[in-house]
């Protein structure tokens, strides 16, 4: 029963809330405009530099990821950590989340390492890119709080003035302080057992694993990749906005709006993000004009265009990088097996 109840919740909610957003989005919209609309306002080339720019940021993932090994003395080669970061994405179309459970273990396994050790690097690694999309967040609401505060009052959601006069923005600030004060009171309990025991145990091995960091060499380098993984992600955005008659002429700030409700959107358990990222970002590109709310509607066409385009190109891609990465990883297997490259107890290698 217990494993029925766990494979459900693992695998059974992300595909229903990715079959519910897209029954949502697509059950009064008009499938042939949208076909139109892929034909004669989308400039295909554009993707050629999209695909490139992606592929740049899984690269970069891996260099910063090489950092977090090293710190903990597993020095894997750079090729199979780029193929465990390919592999991730592609693990991760079909059973959300669990890609990066497998990239532990694959090089844990290939360096004869500690699985909980490697566990512990990549708890790293993800918790760097939700402080990245907390601190992106908090940029653009402020970049963008005229177009949002606009957008917000015309729908009577709002009121208009500065960010500090809507309610929207108070809110967000309450639930912060709500979330810091729960996460406090969590970590000072005293409780040895019990839901908030573990609550406890986990909160603290995320600070350790994110604290981690500041002590391992080359920590300003780890920045630096940071730095390059995200802006190639928002590159990808931005030079696919370029591909649509209708959002070429959009801007930096309007595509980082985009770029930000999709980063939140993927947070969202689904099957690489279908659902939840095509909603996100018809609903920002309704903030400047493309569409209209609510979102499915028959007015939405372009739209729907622009956000299944884009992710379509970008799980393609994965589906092809993962393919490359398993057939890669196999290869490397079999050298191993045969003596021509050897790991020793420590996790080093030699090829011969």
């Amino acid at each position: 029963m217990k494993k029925a109840l766990s494979a459900i919740l693992k695998y059974g909610i992300p595909i229903g809330i990715s079959v519910g957003l897209a029954w949502y989005l697509y059950t009064n919209v008009d499938l042939d405009a949208i076909v139109t609309s892929m034909r004669q306002d989308v400039n295909y080339w554009w993707f050629v530099p999209v695909i490139v720019v992606s592929i740049f940021s899984h690269i970069f993932r891996a260099l910063r990821w090489r950092l977090q090994l090293r710190a903990i003395g597993v020095d894997a080669p750079l090729s199979a950590i780029v193929n465990s970061i390919f592999g991730t994405y592609f693990v991760n179309l079909v059973f959300p989340r669990l890609g990066e459970v497998w990239r532990t273990g694959y090089i844990a396994k290939r360096q004869r390492a500690s699985f909980s050790q490697v566990l512990g690097s990549m708890v790293g690694d993800r918790l760097s890119d939700t402080l990245t999309v907390l601190l992106l967040t908090i940029v653009t609401f402020f970049l963008a709080q005229r177009e949002l505060l606009t957008f917000l009052d015309s729908r009577g959601d709002g009121s208009q003035g500065s960010l500090f006069t809507s309610w929207v923005f108070w809110a967000l600030v309450a639930l912060a302080l709500a979330g810091v004060a729960a996460i406090w009171l969590i970590v000072k309990s005293k409780a040895e057992q019990g839901l908030v025991a573990k609550l406890r145990t986990l909160i603290l091995n995320l600070w350790d694993g994110l604290a981690s960091i500041s002590r391992m060499e080359g920590k300003w380098l780890f920045l630096l990749y940071t730095v390059l993984i995200w802006t190639c992600y928002y590159l990808q955005l931005y030079i696919a906005s370029f591909a649509f008659t209708f959002t070429a002429q959009m801007g930096v700030v309007p595509i980082l709006v985009l770029f930000v409700l999709s980063s939140l959107g993927m947070a969202v358990p689904s099957n690489g993000g279908l659902g939840p990222w095509q909603f996100t970002i018809i609903f920002g590109l309704a903030i400047y004009g493309v569409g209209s709310l609510p979102l499915s509607t028959p007015y939405n066409a372009q739209a729907s265009a622009f956000a299944w385009l884009v992710w379509g190109v970008q799980t393609m891609l994965l589906i092809a990088l993962g393919i490359y990465a398993f057939v890669s990883m196999e290869i490397d297997r079999r050298r191993i097996a045969s003596g021509k490259t050897i790991v020793n107890s420590s996790g080093e290698e030699m090829t011969l």
